[in-house]
C-alpha cells in the first residue's frame, strides 16, 4: 500500500489534468451515499466532528475519506479541520493508497470550481478577483488561470496583510497579483470573482456585480453561512456542484430558497447536467453567471485516482 503524501498530491495533481479528470467523473457512474457525521465527545469546551465521506465505482475503486473537526485544537496550535483518504481496489477492497486529506480536499476543490468556470466564465476573461486569503485561495487562483487566460488578480481579506502577503507570493512578471482593500472597486473591473471565506454575512453585493461576470462560491458549506447577497443570487444564473448537497448545506442556496428570492427551478443545473451537456452554461456574453459549491465524494475519488496514477 503506498502512502501519499502532501508533496506528492501537489506535483500529480496538475490542475488541467485534475479539471478533466473530474469532469469524466460527473459523467460516468459513481454511487455517492451521504456524508456521515457523527458528533465526539471531547475534554474541551466543544465537541468534535467526524465526517465519513465514500465514494466508489463498480469494479474500479473505492474511496473513503475521514475529516475531523476540532474547533478547540486553535488553543493548542492545530488544524481545526485534518484528514486522510483510503484508497482500495474496487474488485478486492484491498487498500491501495492512504493520500493526505488536506492536499487532495484543496486541489479537486479549486478543479471542481475551474471545471464550472470552464462552462461558464467568458472565454476572454483576464481579470480575477480572489476574495479570501486562506488555504484554497491560492488553488482557485491558479485553477482558474488553468481554464482562462488570466493574467491580472486582484487579492481581497480582512487582513490586508494577509493579502498582501499571498500577492507577494504569487505575483510574477506574466501574471500580475496585487492586494486591495477596496473590495466594492476590484469587484466592479473583475470578469471572475472566487469567494472562499468562512462569512456569514454577504459580501459579495448585486449592486457591485457588472455584466458579463463569473461569480464563484465556495467558501459556505453550512446553512448559516453566506458570501452572497439576495441581489447577486438574483441577477444570476445559478449552477451548484450537486443540486442534493446544495440544497442542504449551502447557505448561498438554502436561505434565498427559504425567503424564495430563488426557486428550486431557478437552479439552472449542476456539474453532472454542465459535464454530460445536458444544460448549456453561459448562454450570452453580458450575462451574470454563478457557481456554489459544497464538494462531493465523488470529486475526492476522481483526485484520489489520478494522484495514485501519477505518483
Amino acid at each position: 500500500m503506498r502512502i501519499i503524501g502532501a508533496g506528492d498530491v501537489e506535483a500529480a495533481l496538475d490542475y488541467k489534468l485534475l479539471v478533466e479528470k473530474l469532469r469524466q467523473a460527473f459523467r460516468a457512474d459513481c454511487t455517492v451515499p451521504l456524508r456521515q457525521h457523527l458528533s465526539i465527545p471531547t475534554y474541551g469546551d466543544n465537541p468534535g466532528t467526524l465526517l465519513i465521506m465514500p465514494a466508489w465505482r463498480t469494479g474500479r475503486h473505492i474511496g473513503v475519506k475521514l475529516v475531523t473537526v476540532f474547533p478547540d485544537n486553535a488553543q493548542k496550535s492545530l488544524p481545526s479541520i485534518m484528514g486522510t483518504y483510503l484508497l482500495l481496489d474496487g474488485k478486492t477492497g484491498q487498500p491501495q493508497a492512504v493520500i493526505d486529506g488536506p492536499s487532495l480536499t484543496a486541489r479537486r476543490t479549486a478543479a471542481a470550481s475551474a471545471l464550472a468556470a470552464g462552462y461558464l466564465a467568458r472565454e476572454d476573461c483576464e481579470r480575477l478577483l480572489m476574495v479570501g486569503t486562506g488555504t484554497l485561495a491560492p488553488h482557485l487562483i491558479r485553477a482558474h488561470a488553468a481554464v482562462r487566460p488570466i493574467c491580472n488578480v486582484l487579492v481581497w481579506g480582512r487582513s490586508p496583510e494577509k493579502a498582501a502577503k499571498l500577492a507577494k507570493g504569487l505575483d510574477r512578471s506574466d501574471f500580475r497579483v496585487a492586494a486591495t482593500e477596496d473590495l466594492e472597486g476590484a469587484m466592479r473591473g473583475a470578469q471572475i470573482v472566487s469567494c472562499a471565506t468562512m462569512s456569514r454575512e454577504p459580501l459579495i453585493r448585486g449592486d457591485w456585480v457588472q455584466p458579463g461576470t463569473h461569480i464563484d462560491l465556495v467558501g459556505g458549506f453550512t446553512p448559516e453561512m453566506r458570501e452572497a447577497d439576495d441581489a447577486t443570487i438574483g441577477k444570476a444564473r445559478v449552477f451548484v456542484d450537486t443540486r442534493e448537497g446544495a440544497m442542504a448545506e449551502a447557505g448561498d442556496i438554502v436561505q434565498p430558497l427559504e425567503s424564495g428570492v430563488l426557486q428550486e427551478d431557478d437552479i439552472a443545473g449542476d456539474l453532472f447536467d454542465l459535464s454530460r451537456g445536458d444544460r448549456a452554461g453561459r448562454r450570452f456574453y453580458d450575462q451574470i453567471t454563478l457557481f456554489k459549491s459544497v464538494g462531493t465524494a465523488l470529486e475526492d475519488l476522481a483526485a484520489a485516482q489520478l494522484a495514485f496514477q501519477q505518483v
